[in-house]
C-alpha cells in the first residue's frame, strides 16, 4: 500500500509474495458520511492474480510450516507492535472509509490487538503435542497446520474479522490469502500489509476483486481451508464451490440476536438500559453479534419502553465520526441504507409504530451522507420481516412477551442462532439461557460488551460451522493426527 503525499486519497494494490502488484483497473471507495469524497482506491483483482497469490501461499507453505511455535510467535508480536505504532493512522482511515465514530474505530482496534496477544499467549499450549502412554502402547496426538487459507472478512469490522483469521492460521503454520471486502478494502488491507512485513514472502496474500476472485479462491485445489465472515446466502454458494475438494470450513455467518427481558429484570437500572441501548445501535448496528430484536415481559413492557427511550434519546447523538460528541455514524454503503429503510417502511405498512431516536448532530451532514436516525418499532406482529430479517442497521423491534416458554419458542423458531442475552436475576437468566439455540447467550449484558476472546464464537443453525477465539480457534486452523504406537503388533484373532 502507498499513501499519497497529501495524507488523504489511499491507493492500494494486490499484495502477493511480498510484492504490490498493479492491476489493470481501480475502484473508487466513497466516504459514507460524504459520498463525493473519494478516500482511496483498491484494485479490481483479476482471477488471473487470484490463483498468482494461491500459488505463492502453497510455495510458501512447503519451508514456513517447518518454522518452529517460537519464530512464528516472535514475528507476529513484531507485527502486533507496529499495528500499535499506527493506531491512530489506522483508525482515521477505519472511520474515512467505513463510517464508524472514532472511539468505535478505536475499539475495533483494541479487540483486534486484543485477540492477537491472547493467540500469542496461547499459541504454544494450544498446539502443544500430546503424548500419552497406556496399557496398550502410546499415542501421539499432533496439531499439524492445513495449508493455504482463503479468507474473506466482511465490511463491518474489517480489520477485527481479519486478524481473527490472520492470527491463529499463521501461528499454526498455515499461508494465507485475505480478500477483504470491497465496502471497506483499505484499512483491512493496511493492517494486513503491516503483518506481511514482520513474515517471510507468500505467508501472507491480499487480493480484491469481484466474484469470480472469490469463486477462485473457494474452489481452488490448492486451497485447503476457508474461512468467511459474512451472510448466510453468500456463505451457501461458498460451500457449493468448496465441495468439489472437499475442503475445510469456519463461517461465521449472519444472526437475528435476540435480547430476553424476564420479570425479574429491573428498569430503573440505566447502567443496564444503557447497555441495551448501546448493544443495539453501536456501529450503527452493523455487528452481527448485535442485539436485533428485543423481547420484554409484559408486566414490565410499557416501563421498560418508556426507560428505554429516556436511555437512547441520553446516549445516541448521530454525526460525524470525527467529532467527539458522535456515538451514531452513517451506515456504510448505500445498499445497506436502502434495505434498512426497506423493512422500517415495510414494518409500517403492517401499522407498526416507529419512533425516532437520538439527537441528529448536524442536518446538513446528514441529508448529505448515508445516515439513518436509528429507529425504535413497536406493534410488530412476531413474525414480521423487521423481526425475523437480519436488519443489519440501525432499528430494533421491542415486543411483549407473557411467559418464558413463549419467548423460548419465538427466540428458537429462528433459522439463526449466533448470539443471545437474557437480562434479569442471574439465577432466573441463566435457567432461560440454558434452553436457547445460540453459540453464545450473554447474561445481563450483549454484542461487543459481552465478547471474551478467551472463549470460542460461532453459532448454530445457519449463523455458522466452527468456532473462532479462544484456543478452539487456534486448533481450528489445524488437522489433528494421531500417531498410534501399539503395544501388541498383531491382533489376537488372526489365524497363523
Amino acid at each position: 500500500m502507498t499513501i499519497q503525499a497529501d495524507q488523504e486519497t489511499i491507493i492500494v494494490e494486490a499484495f502477493i509474495n511480498g510484492q504490490n502488484v498493479k492491476s489493470l483497473s481501480q475502484v473508487a471507495k466513497e466516504n459514507p458520511t460524504n459520498p463525493t469524497e473519494i478516500v482511496g482506491y483498491f484494485p479490481v483483482t483479476t482471477k488471473e492474480q487470484a490463483v498468482e497469490a494461491i500459488e505463492a501461499a502453497a510455495g510458501a507453505f512447503k519451508t514456513w510450516k517447518q518454522t518452529s511455535i517460537d519464530e512464528r510467535i516472535t514475528m507476529m508480536r513484531k507485527a502486533i507492535e507496529k499495528i500499535r505504532a499506527a493506531e491512530n493512522e489506522i483508525v482515521h482511515l477505519l472511520s474515512r472509509e467505513h463510517g464508524k465514530p472514532l472511539y468505535d474505530a478505536h475499539g475495533e482496534i483494541y479487540v483486534s490487538l486484543m485477540w492477537m496477544e491472547f493467540a500469542c499467549n496461547e499459541a504454544k499450549s494450544a498446539l502443544q503435542e500430546e503424548i500419552k502412554e497406556h496399557e496398550n502402547g502410546k499415542t501421539i496426538l499432533s496439531y499439524d497446520p492445513i495449508g493455504v487459507v482463503a479468507a474473506i472478512s466482511p465490511w463491518n469490522y474489517p480489520i477485527a474479522l481479519s486478524t481473527i483469521k490472520i492470527a491463529p492460521a499463521l501461528l499454526a503454520g498455515n499461508t494465507i490469502v485475505l480478500k477483504p471486502s470491497p465496502y471497506a478494502p483499505l484499512a483491512a488491507a493496511k493492517v494486513a500489509e503491516i503483518i506481511a512485513s514482520e513474515f517471510p514472502a507468500g505467508v501472507i496474500n491480499v487480493v480484491h476483486g469481484d466474484a469470480d476472485v472469490g469463486v477462485e479462491l473457494t474452489s481452488n485445489p490448492l486451497v485447503t481451508k476457508i474461512a468467511f465472515t459474512g451472510g448466510t446466502a453468500t456463505a451457501k454458494h461458498i460451500i457449493k464451490a468448496a465441495s468439489e475438494t472437499i475442503k475445510d470450513m469456519t463461517l461465521e455467518l449472519g444472526g437475528n440476536d435476540a435480547a430476553i427481558f424476564l420479570e425479574s429484570f429491573d428498569v430503573h437500572d440505566e447502567r443496564a438500559m444503557r447497555r441495551i441501548v448501546i448493544s443495539n445501535f453501536l456501529t450503527a448496528g452493523q455487528i452481527c453479534m448485535i442485539a436485533k430484536r428485543v423481547y420484554v415481559h409484559r408486566s414490565i413492557y410499557d416501563e421498560f419502553v418508556e426507560k428505554y427511550i429516556e436511555a437512547a434519546n441520553r446516549w445516541i447523538r448521530i454525526g460525524d465520526p470525527f467529532d467527539s460528541n458522535t456515538t451514531v455514524g452513517p451506515v456504510n454503503n448505500l445498499k445497506q441504507k436502502n434495505y434498512v429503510l426497506g423493512l422500517v417502511e415495510d414494518a409500517q405498512k403492517r401499522g407498526a409504530k416507529v419512533i425516532p431516536l437520538g439527537q441528529i448532530l448536524d442536518q446538513k451532514q446528514f441529508e448529505q451522507g448515508y445516515y439513518l436516525q436509528p429507529t425504535l418499532v413497536l406493534g410488530c406482529d412476531v413474525h414480521d420481516p423487521i423481526v425475523v430479517e437480519e436488519q443489519f442497521g440501525p432499528t430494533v423491534p421491542i415486543l411483549p412477551f407473557d411467559d418464558e416458554e413463549q419467548v423460548i419458542h419465538l427466540h428458537n423458531e429462528s433459522v439463526y442462532g449466533l448470539t443471545s442475552s437474557v437480562w434479569g436475576k442471574e439465577e432466573d437468566a441463566i435457567s432461560v439461557a440454558r434452553q436457547l439455540e445460540a453459540g453464545t447467550t450473554m447474561i445481563n449484558t450483549a454484542a461487543v460488551q459481552g465478547l471474551d476472546v478467551r472463549f470460542p464464537f460461532g453459532g448454530v443453525k445457519q449463523s455458522g460451522i466452527g468456532r473462532e477465539y479462544g484456543a478452539e480457534g487456534i486448533r481450528t486452523y489445524t488437522e489433528k493426527h494421531v500417531i498410534n504406537v501399539p503395544k501388541t503388533l498383531d491382533l489376537p484373532y488372526i489365524p497363523e
